[in-house]
């Protein structure tokens, strides 16, 4: 009696052992796609093309050399003063000049030009009106008052006939003042020349020494870096205590503005 509830019961639990493998593999069965399926499922649903390299837009790389373009327009004004060396001023000062090398400074800043376009120029002047001129090319800068070069006497071996016939707008010179034995407010670097073929040096009689120049002997003339009676690079000068030579009676040097005049 007890063998036969044994075998029983042996039967029953491997029934239920074959039932549960059998429902356990008709559920792998269900769960499993068919390739049908997977290959429907893998397909992407949007008909948009992907991107291809026909499609992306190539990043540009400028070529050394080149200036890269920038939204922001030109640069703004900038300026350095430094101290002068006498190889600096080889052709310009000597022993003798009434300014020590000590006394004058170099400065290095932006101008704009006649091209319509921002450039590095450098005058040398007296260090105690440095930064008038930083503030007066500052504004002339902000206005686009057009210079047409800006270099260092030196650069034409001091020959001050050669930088104006050059229309180079320079200060210090250790030179007379012109037609006079005596030093020139140059020679102190407290004037600066702007532009000698806009504005030039006019005799009594109405002569001038630089052909270059004639059209440009009376005043007013409107015509780009042309200093005018009573304009705004008159007044910028003005308010920091620079004479101009236009206003001068007889000779008129329209060129030319110093500190304290003369």
């Amino acid at each position: 009696m007890a063998r036969s509830k044994f075998t029983t019961r042996t039967r029953a639990a491997l029934a239920m052992t074959v039932g549960c493998l059998a429902v356990a593999s008709c559920g792998t069965a269900i769960s499993q796609p068919t390739s049908a399926q997977s290959t429907s499922a893998a397909r992407p649903t949007s008909s948009a093309p992907e991107p291809t390299a026909a499609t992306t837009t190539p990043t540009m790389t400028p070529e050394p050399g080149t200036a890269t373009p920038t939204p922001t327009g030109p640069p703004k004004f900038s300026a350095k003063i430094s101290p002068v060396t006498r190889r600096l001023l080889e052709h310009s000062w000597r022993p003798g000049c009434p300014v020590q090398l000590s006394d004058l400074r170099l400065i290095t800043m932006t101008y704009w030009g006649f091209d319509d376009k921002p450039h590095t120029g450098e005058l040398v002047v007296n260090k105690s009106v440095a930064d008038d001129i930083v503030s007066i090319f500052r504004r002339l800068y902000d206005w686009r008052w057009p210079i047409n070069k800006m270099e260092l006497v030196d650069v034409y071996k001091g020959d001050d006939f050669d930088s104006i016939e050059a229309n180079n707008t320079s200060a210090f010179n250790c030179r007379p003042a012109t037609g006079s034995s005596s030093w020139s407010k140059h020679a102190y670097g407290l004037a600066i020349d702007i532009n000698p073929r806009e504005n030039p040096y006019v005799s009594s009689n109405g002569s001038v020494a630089h052909s270059n120049a004639r059209r440009f002997a009376k005043r007013p003339v409107q015509a780009p870096g042309v200093i005018n009676p009573g304009d705004r690079v008159v007044k910028a000068f003005q308010a920091k205590g620079w004479e101009w030579g236009g206003y001068w009676s007889g000779i008129k040097d329209y060129q030319h503005f110093s500190k304290g005049g003369g």
